[in-house]
């Protein structure tokens, strides 16, 4: 990957893009997700965002929608396995009103 200015060096372009763009709920808990664990620090991140969300009356960063989404792979697979491993179709938990979302934004006060 070319970076204007930079070598061919992918290590140096992949940090060259991290330090741009890392976003700054991730600066901030680094250290300390990374020091609990857990999917690389994310469940930190995500477990510390629904406490801040919850604390501070802010709406939360995932949905109903969401966990439904993130929580239907399971029985999915199973139908799957339970069908010959067919393919299954994903349901749409919002009815077609995912295509209405106006951006996300994360609440911060």
């Amino acid at each position: 990957m070319l970076i204007s200015g930079m070598g061919e060096s992918s290590k140096e372009a992949f940090d060259y893009l991290k330090k741009t763009y890392e976003h700054p709920v991730w600066t901030e808990h680094e250290q300390r997700a990374l020091e609990v664990g857990g999917h690389g620090g994310m469940d930190y991140i995500l477990n510390s965002r629904m406490i801040y969300c919850l604390r501070n009356g802010l709406p939360l960063d995932i949905d109903v929608y969401d966990a439904a989404q993130w929580s239907c792979p399971i029985e999915l697979s199973a139908l799957s396995i339970n069908t010959g491993f067919m393919p299954v179709q994903v349901p749409d938990f919002t009815r077609g009103d995912w295509n209405k979302t106006k951006g996300i934004t994360f609440a911060h006060k």
